[in-house]
Protein backbone atom coordinates (compact mmCIF):
# COMPACT_ATOMS: atom_id res chain seq x y z
CA UNK A 1 0.00 0.00 0.00
CA UNK A 2 1.24 3.49 -0.78
CA UNK A 3 1.91 6.06 1.88
CA UNK A 4 -1.13 7.76 3.33
CA UNK A 5 -0.38 11.07 1.66
CA UNK A 6 -0.15 9.35 -1.75
CA UNK A 7 -3.29 7.24 -1.45
CA UNK A 8 -5.65 7.54 -4.39
CA UNK A 9 -9.37 8.20 -3.82
CA UNK A 10 -10.06 4.56 -4.73
CA UNK A 11 -7.55 3.33 -2.16
CA UNK A 12 -9.13 5.52 0.50
CA UNK A 13 -12.55 4.06 -0.30
CA UNK A 14 -11.18 0.52 -0.11
CA UNK A 15 -9.61 1.30 3.27
CA UNK A 16 -12.89 2.75 4.54
CA UNK A 17 -14.86 -0.31 3.39
CA UNK A 18 -12.28 -2.59 5.01
CA UNK A 19 -12.61 -0.66 8.28
CA UNK A 20 -16.41 -1.00 8.16
CA UNK A 21 -16.15 -4.72 7.43
CA UNK A 22 -13.72 -5.62 10.20
CA UNK A 23 -15.69 -3.56 12.75
CA UNK A 24 -19.28 -4.46 11.83
CA UNK A 25 -18.85 -8.24 11.65
CA UNK A 26 -18.24 -8.77 15.40
CA UNK A 27 -20.89 -6.18 16.31
CA UNK A 28 -23.34 -8.00 14.03
CA UNK A 29 -23.26 -10.94 16.43
CA UNK A 30 -25.98 -9.09 18.34
CA UNK A 31 -28.34 -10.83 15.87
CA UNK A 32 -27.02 -14.17 17.21
CA UNK A 33 -28.18 -13.36 20.75
CA UNK A 34 -30.48 -16.39 20.76
CA UNK A 35 -27.41 -18.65 21.04
CA UNK A 36 -26.80 -17.22 24.53
CA UNK A 37 -30.36 -17.72 25.81
CA UNK A 38 -30.23 -21.14 27.46
CA UNK A 39 -26.65 -21.01 28.81
CA UNK A 40 -27.09 -17.47 30.15
CA UNK A 41 -30.40 -18.35 31.82
CA UNK A 42 -28.69 -21.34 33.45
CA UNK A 43 -25.65 -19.29 34.49
CA UNK A 44 -27.62 -16.52 36.20
CA UNK A 45 -30.82 -18.36 37.12
CA UNK A 46 -33.07 -15.98 35.16
CA UNK A 47 -36.04 -16.47 32.83
CA UNK A 48 -36.78 -15.91 29.16
CA UNK A 49 -38.68 -12.69 29.87
CA UNK A 50 -35.59 -11.19 31.50
CA UNK A 51 -33.43 -12.26 28.56
CA UNK A 52 -35.92 -10.64 26.18
CA UNK A 53 -35.57 -7.43 28.19
CA UNK A 54 -31.77 -7.56 27.78
CA UNK A 55 -32.07 -7.86 24.00
CA UNK A 56 -34.68 -5.11 23.83
CA UNK A 57 -32.43 -2.81 25.87
CA UNK A 58 -29.46 -3.65 23.62
CA UNK A 59 -31.58 -2.71 20.59
CA UNK A 60 -32.53 0.62 22.18
CA UNK A 61 -28.91 1.31 23.20
CA UNK A 62 -27.74 0.51 19.66
CA UNK A 63 -30.20 3.07 18.29
CA UNK A 64 -29.17 5.67 20.87
CA UNK A 65 -25.55 5.14 19.87
CA UNK A 66 -26.46 5.65 16.21
CA UNK A 67 -28.07 8.98 16.99
CA UNK A 68 -25.32 10.16 19.33
CA UNK A 69 -22.59 9.33 16.79
CA UNK A 70 -23.11 12.38 14.48
CA UNK A 71 -22.88 14.75 17.44
CA UNK A 72 -19.66 13.02 18.55
CA UNK A 73 -17.82 12.80 15.21
CA UNK A 74 -18.37 16.48 14.53
CA UNK A 75 -16.49 17.30 17.73
CA UNK A 76 -13.96 14.50 18.26
CA UNK A 77 -11.40 12.70 16.05
CA UNK A 78 -12.84 9.70 14.21
CA UNK A 79 -10.01 7.34 15.18
CA UNK A 80 -10.40 8.16 18.87
CA UNK A 81 -14.16 7.53 18.61
CA UNK A 82 -13.67 4.14 16.95
CA UNK A 83 -11.33 3.07 19.74
CA UNK A 84 -13.65 4.45 22.43
CA UNK A 85 -16.67 2.67 20.93
CA UNK A 86 -14.74 -0.59 20.77
CA UNK A 87 -13.50 -0.19 24.34
CA UNK A 88 -17.03 0.56 25.60
CA UNK A 89 -18.50 -2.54 23.97
CA UNK A 90 -15.57 -4.76 24.95
CA UNK A 91 -15.85 -3.62 28.57
CA UNK A 92 -19.59 -4.36 28.42
CA UNK A 93 -18.93 -7.90 27.18
CA UNK A 94 -16.31 -8.48 29.89
CA UNK A 95 -18.77 -7.24 32.50
CA UNK A 96 -21.35 -9.66 31.07
CA UNK A 97 -18.81 -12.50 31.19
CA UNK A 98 -18.15 -11.81 34.87
CA UNK A 99 -21.80 -11.15 35.77
CA UNK A 100 -23.21 -12.65 38.94
CA UNK A 101 -26.67 -11.13 38.54
CA UNK A 102 -29.21 -9.63 36.18
CA UNK A 103 -28.13 -6.01 36.79
CA UNK A 104 -24.62 -6.60 35.40
CA UNK A 105 -26.11 -8.36 32.38
CA UNK A 106 -28.39 -5.40 31.69
CA UNK A 107 -25.57 -2.88 32.02
CA UNK A 108 -22.90 -4.89 30.21
CA UNK A 109 -24.75 -6.34 27.24
CA UNK A 110 -27.94 -4.29 27.23
CA UNK A 111 -26.29 -0.85 27.53
CA UNK A 112 -22.52 -0.82 26.95
CA UNK A 113 -22.27 -3.35 24.12
CA UNK A 114 -25.23 -1.87 22.25
CA UNK A 115 -24.16 1.75 22.74
CA UNK A 116 -20.63 1.20 21.39
CA UNK A 117 -21.97 -0.78 18.45
CA UNK A 118 -24.38 1.97 17.45
CA UNK A 119 -21.68 4.66 17.50
CA UNK A 120 -19.29 2.47 15.50
CA UNK A 121 -21.95 1.53 12.91
CA UNK A 122 -22.79 5.12 11.96
CA UNK A 123 -19.17 6.24 12.21
CA UNK A 124 -17.90 3.78 9.60
CA UNK A 125 -20.89 4.40 7.32
CA UNK A 126 -20.23 8.13 7.40
CA UNK A 127 -16.55 7.52 6.73
CA UNK A 128 -17.22 5.31 3.70
CA UNK A 129 -19.58 7.84 2.14
CA UNK A 130 -17.07 10.65 2.67
CA UNK A 131 -14.54 8.82 0.48
CA UNK A 132 -16.85 8.19 -2.52
CA UNK A 133 -17.11 10.77 -5.30
CA UNK A 134 -20.54 9.39 -6.26
CA UNK A 135 -23.10 7.68 -3.99
CA UNK A 136 -23.11 3.90 -4.20
CA UNK A 137 -26.09 1.86 -3.14
CA UNK A 138 -24.10 -1.34 -3.63
CA UNK A 139 -21.44 -0.27 -1.12
CA UNK A 140 -23.99 0.97 1.42
CA UNK A 141 -26.06 -2.18 1.00
CA UNK A 142 -22.96 -4.29 1.64
CA UNK A 143 -22.19 -2.36 4.83
CA UNK A 144 -25.65 -2.94 6.31
CA UNK A 145 -25.46 -6.61 5.21
CA UNK A 146 -22.45 -7.10 7.50
CA UNK A 147 -24.65 -7.35 10.62
CA UNK A 148 -26.63 -10.46 9.57
CA UNK A 149 -23.44 -11.84 8.00
CA UNK A 150 -21.68 -11.42 11.35
CA UNK A 151 -24.53 -13.31 13.01
CA UNK A 152 -24.26 -16.12 10.45
CA UNK A 153 -20.56 -16.50 11.24
CA UNK A 154 -20.93 -15.90 14.97
CA UNK A 155 -23.80 -18.28 15.76
CA UNK A 156 -22.01 -21.58 14.96
CA UNK A 157 -18.71 -20.25 16.40
CA UNK A 158 -20.45 -19.31 19.66
CA UNK A 159 -22.19 -22.68 19.86
CA UNK A 160 -18.86 -24.47 19.45
CA UNK A 161 -16.99 -22.16 21.86
CA UNK A 162 -19.64 -22.47 24.59
CA UNK A 163 -19.46 -26.27 24.40
CA UNK A 164 -15.64 -26.23 24.35
CA UNK A 165 -14.80 -23.51 26.90
CA UNK A 166 -18.00 -22.22 28.48
CA UNK A 167 -20.20 -19.15 28.21
CA UNK A 168 -18.06 -16.75 30.26
CA UNK A 169 -14.92 -17.48 28.25
CA UNK A 170 -16.85 -17.11 24.98
CA UNK A 171 -18.18 -13.68 25.97
CA UNK A 172 -14.72 -12.58 27.11
CA UNK A 173 -13.27 -13.75 23.80
CA UNK A 174 -15.90 -11.76 21.90
CA UNK A 175 -14.86 -8.70 23.91
CA UNK A 176 -11.23 -9.18 22.86
CA UNK A 177 -12.34 -9.60 19.24
CA UNK A 178 -14.37 -6.37 19.34
CA UNK A 179 -11.46 -4.41 20.82
CA UNK A 180 -9.01 -5.82 18.25
CA UNK A 181 -11.45 -5.04 15.41
CA UNK A 182 -11.76 -1.45 16.66
CA UNK A 183 -7.97 -1.09 16.72
CA UNK A 184 -7.66 -2.38 13.13
CA UNK A 185 -10.52 -0.16 11.93
CA UNK A 186 -9.00 2.86 13.64
CA UNK A 187 -5.62 2.19 12.01
CA UNK A 188 -7.24 1.89 8.56
CA UNK A 189 -9.11 5.17 9.04
CA UNK A 190 -5.92 6.87 10.21
CA UNK A 191 -3.70 5.77 7.31
CA UNK A 192 -6.46 6.68 4.82
CA UNK A 193 -7.02 10.06 6.51
CA UNK A 194 -10.78 9.58 6.46
CA UNK A 195 -12.64 12.70 7.57
CA UNK A 196 -16.24 12.83 8.77
CA UNK A 197 -17.14 16.12 7.09
CA UNK A 198 -16.46 17.58 3.64
CA UNK A 199 -15.60 21.20 4.43
CA UNK A 200 -15.20 22.10 0.74
CA UNK A 201 -18.98 22.15 0.22
CA UNK A 202 -19.63 24.88 2.79
CA UNK A 203 -21.40 24.75 6.12
CA UNK A 204 -24.96 24.62 4.79
CA UNK A 205 -24.64 21.56 2.58
CA UNK A 206 -26.37 19.28 5.09
CA UNK A 207 -28.70 21.76 6.76
CA UNK A 208 -32.08 20.86 5.17
CA UNK A 209 -33.59 17.72 6.79
CA UNK A 210 -36.32 17.35 4.09
CA UNK A 211 -38.78 16.18 6.73
CA UNK A 212 -41.54 15.14 4.32
CA UNK A 213 -39.16 12.92 2.38
CA UNK A 214 -37.70 11.60 5.63
CA UNK A 215 -41.16 10.66 6.94
CA UNK A 216 -42.00 8.62 3.82
CA UNK A 217 -38.69 6.78 3.88
CA UNK A 218 -39.13 6.18 7.61
CA UNK A 219 -42.50 4.49 7.00
CA UNK A 220 -41.18 2.42 4.08
CA UNK A 221 -38.38 1.14 6.31
CA UNK A 222 -40.55 0.63 9.40
CA UNK A 223 -43.21 -1.55 7.76
CA UNK A 224 -40.59 -3.74 6.06
CA UNK A 225 -38.51 -4.02 9.24
CA UNK A 226 -41.50 -4.97 11.40
CA UNK A 227 -42.28 -7.94 9.16
CA UNK A 228 -38.65 -8.89 8.61
CA UNK A 229 -37.64 -8.73 12.27
CA UNK A 230 -40.63 -10.87 13.20
CA UNK A 231 -39.24 -13.50 10.83
CA UNK A 232 -35.63 -13.08 11.99
CA UNK A 233 -36.47 -13.30 15.67
CA UNK A 234 -38.99 -16.15 15.50
CA UNK A 235 -38.29 -18.06 12.28
CA UNK A 236 -37.69 -21.39 14.02
CA UNK A 237 -40.83 -21.01 16.13
CA UNK A 238 -42.93 -20.06 13.10
CA UNK A 239 -41.77 -23.08 11.08
CA UNK A 240 -42.48 -25.35 14.06
CA UNK A 241 -45.92 -23.77 14.49
CA UNK A 242 -46.70 -24.74 10.90
CA UNK A 243 -45.68 -28.36 11.59
CA UNK A 244 -41.94 -28.37 10.93
CA UNK A 245 -39.52 -30.41 13.03
CA UNK A 246 -36.68 -28.88 15.03
CA UNK A 247 -33.93 -29.68 12.51
CA UNK A 248 -35.97 -28.19 9.69
CA UNK A 249 -36.70 -25.08 11.76
CA UNK A 250 -33.03 -24.50 12.63
CA UNK A 251 -31.96 -25.01 9.02
CA UNK A 252 -34.62 -22.54 7.90
CA UNK A 253 -33.32 -19.94 10.36
CA UNK A 254 -29.79 -20.14 8.93
CA UNK A 255 -31.09 -20.00 5.36
CA UNK A 256 -33.33 -16.99 6.00
CA UNK A 257 -30.57 -15.03 7.76
CA UNK A 258 -28.25 -15.63 4.80
CA UNK A 259 -30.89 -14.55 2.30
CA UNK A 260 -31.54 -11.35 4.26
CA UNK A 261 -27.82 -10.52 4.20
CA UNK A 262 -27.71 -11.09 0.43
CA UNK A 263 -30.91 -9.07 -0.06
CA UNK A 264 -29.43 -6.08 1.80
CA UNK A 265 -26.54 -5.93 -0.65
CA UNK A 266 -28.96 -6.52 -3.53
CA UNK A 267 -31.26 -3.71 -2.40
CA UNK A 268 -28.38 -1.25 -2.51
CA UNK A 269 -27.34 -2.51 -5.94
CA UNK A 270 -30.89 -2.14 -7.27
CA UNK A 271 -31.19 1.56 -6.34
CA UNK A 272 -28.02 2.22 -8.33
CA UNK A 273 -29.94 1.09 -11.42
CA UNK A 274 -33.63 1.72 -10.79
CA UNK A 275 -35.63 4.53 -9.11
CA UNK A 276 -35.91 4.18 -5.34
CA UNK A 277 -39.75 4.08 -5.23
CA UNK A 278 -39.88 1.31 -7.82
CA UNK A 279 -37.43 -0.84 -5.84
CA UNK A 280 -39.23 -0.14 -2.55
CA UNK A 281 -42.64 -1.05 -3.98
CA UNK A 282 -41.19 -4.22 -5.52
CA UNK A 283 -39.62 -5.25 -2.20
CA UNK A 284 -42.86 -4.81 -0.27
CA UNK A 285 -44.76 -6.62 -3.03
CA UNK A 286 -42.32 -9.53 -2.78
CA UNK A 287 -42.89 -9.74 0.98
CA UNK A 288 -46.66 -9.51 0.48
CA UNK A 289 -46.49 -12.42 -1.97
CA UNK A 290 -44.80 -14.48 0.74
CA UNK A 291 -47.57 -13.56 3.19
CA UNK A 292 -50.27 -14.59 0.73
CA UNK A 293 -48.56 -17.89 -0.10
CA UNK A 294 -48.25 -18.83 3.57
CA UNK A 295 -51.83 -17.75 4.31
CA UNK A 296 -53.33 -19.70 1.41
CA UNK A 297 -51.16 -22.83 1.69
CA UNK A 298 -50.04 -23.17 5.33
CA UNK A 299 -47.49 -25.90 5.97
CA UNK A 300 -43.85 -26.42 6.98
CA UNK A 301 -42.44 -26.80 3.47
CA UNK A 302 -44.35 -23.75 2.26
CA UNK A 303 -43.40 -21.75 5.35
CA UNK A 304 -39.68 -21.80 4.54
CA UNK A 305 -39.84 -20.13 1.09
CA UNK A 306 -42.67 -17.84 2.23
CA UNK A 307 -40.78 -16.62 5.30
CA UNK A 308 -37.67 -16.26 3.13
CA UNK A 309 -39.63 -13.94 0.82
CA UNK A 310 -40.82 -11.83 3.76
CA UNK A 311 -37.29 -11.61 5.13
CA UNK A 312 -35.79 -10.82 1.73
CA UNK A 313 -38.25 -7.97 1.25
CA UNK A 314 -37.01 -6.48 4.52
CA UNK A 315 -33.42 -7.03 3.43
CA UNK A 316 -33.94 -5.26 0.12
CA UNK A 317 -35.60 -2.29 1.85
CA UNK A 318 -32.76 -2.13 4.37
CA UNK A 319 -30.18 -1.96 1.58
CA UNK A 320 -32.16 0.49 -0.53
CA UNK A 321 -32.68 2.75 2.50
CA UNK A 322 -28.91 3.12 2.94
CA UNK A 323 -28.55 3.75 -0.79
CA UNK A 324 -31.46 6.21 -0.82
CA UNK A 325 -29.90 8.31 1.96
CA UNK A 326 -26.81 8.73 -0.22
CA UNK A 327 -29.02 9.80 -3.15
CA UNK A 328 -31.43 12.11 -1.37
CA UNK A 329 -29.09 13.88 1.11
CA UNK A 330 -25.62 15.38 0.97
CA UNK A 331 -22.90 13.01 2.17
CA UNK A 332 -22.15 15.26 5.14
CA UNK A 333 -25.64 14.44 6.43
CA UNK A 334 -25.46 10.66 5.86
CA UNK A 335 -24.76 9.64 9.46
CA UNK A 336 -27.29 12.09 10.91
CA UNK A 337 -30.12 10.93 8.63
CA UNK A 338 -29.20 7.24 8.97
CA UNK A 339 -29.25 7.44 12.76
CA UNK A 340 -32.71 9.00 12.72
CA UNK A 341 -34.02 6.42 10.24
CA UNK A 342 -32.78 3.53 12.37
CA UNK A 343 -35.24 4.64 15.02
CA UNK A 344 -37.75 2.95 12.70
CA UNK A 345 -35.76 -0.26 13.04
CA UNK A 346 -35.78 0.04 16.83
CA UNK A 347 -39.54 0.64 16.99
CA UNK A 348 -40.12 -2.22 14.55
CA UNK A 349 -38.05 -4.57 16.73
CA UNK A 350 -40.33 -4.03 19.73
CA UNK A 351 -43.64 -3.89 17.84
CA UNK A 352 -44.71 -6.73 15.54
CA UNK A 353 -42.22 -9.31 16.93
CA UNK A 354 -43.61 -8.72 20.43
CA UNK A 355 -47.20 -8.68 19.14
CA UNK A 356 -46.58 -11.91 17.24
CA UNK A 357 -45.41 -13.62 20.45
CA UNK A 358 -48.45 -12.32 22.32
CA UNK A 359 -50.81 -13.57 19.59
CA UNK A 360 -49.09 -16.95 19.52
CA UNK A 361 -49.62 -17.39 23.27
CA UNK A 362 -53.34 -16.87 22.73
CA UNK A 363 -53.94 -18.60 19.39
CA UNK A 364 -51.08 -21.14 19.27
CA UNK A 365 -50.36 -19.97 15.73
CA UNK A 366 -48.80 -17.19 13.68
CA UNK A 367 -51.56 -16.72 11.09
CA UNK A 368 -52.80 -13.41 12.49
CA UNK A 369 -49.28 -11.98 12.84
CA UNK A 370 -48.43 -12.94 9.26
CA UNK A 371 -51.54 -11.16 7.97
CA UNK A 372 -50.64 -8.04 10.00
CA UNK A 373 -47.21 -8.13 8.35
CA UNK A 374 -48.96 -8.25 4.96
CA UNK A 375 -51.08 -5.22 5.84
CA UNK A 376 -47.86 -3.40 6.72
CA UNK A 377 -46.46 -4.27 3.31
CA UNK A 378 -49.47 -2.64 1.66
CA UNK A 379 -48.95 0.52 3.73
CA UNK A 380 -45.25 0.42 2.89
CA UNK A 381 -46.05 0.38 -0.83
CA UNK A 382 -48.35 3.38 -0.44
CA UNK A 383 -45.61 5.31 1.36
CA UNK A 384 -43.02 4.31 -1.25
CA UNK A 385 -45.19 5.57 -4.11
CA UNK A 386 -44.63 9.15 -2.93
CA UNK A 387 -40.82 8.96 -2.89
CA UNK A 388 -38.94 10.94 -5.58
CA UNK A 389 -37.11 8.94 -8.21
CA UNK A 390 -33.80 10.61 -7.40
CA UNK A 391 -32.69 13.76 -5.61
CA UNK A 392 -29.22 15.25 -5.31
Amino acid sequence: MSAAGAMTPRQRTVAAIAAATVLNLPFGTIYAFSVFLRPMEAMLGIGRAQMSLVFALATISLTVGMNVAPWLYRRLPAVALVLAAGACSAAGLWLTAAADGFAELLLGYGVMFGLGGGVAFILVQQGVNQTMAMPSGLVNGFIVALYPLGAMIGAPVFGWAIDAWGLRQTLAGLGVTVLLAAAIAGWLMRVARIAMHDASTGGGADADPHWGLFARLFLVFFFAAAAGLMVMSQAAGIVQAYGGRTALALGATTLITGLIAAARTGGGWLVDRFPVPRVAIGAHLWSLAGVLILTLWPGPLVAIPALSMIGMGYGIVSGLTAGAIAQYWHRNAFGLVAGRLYIAWCVAAVSLPVLAGWLFDRTEGYGAAVMIAGAGNVLGMLAAAGLPARRR
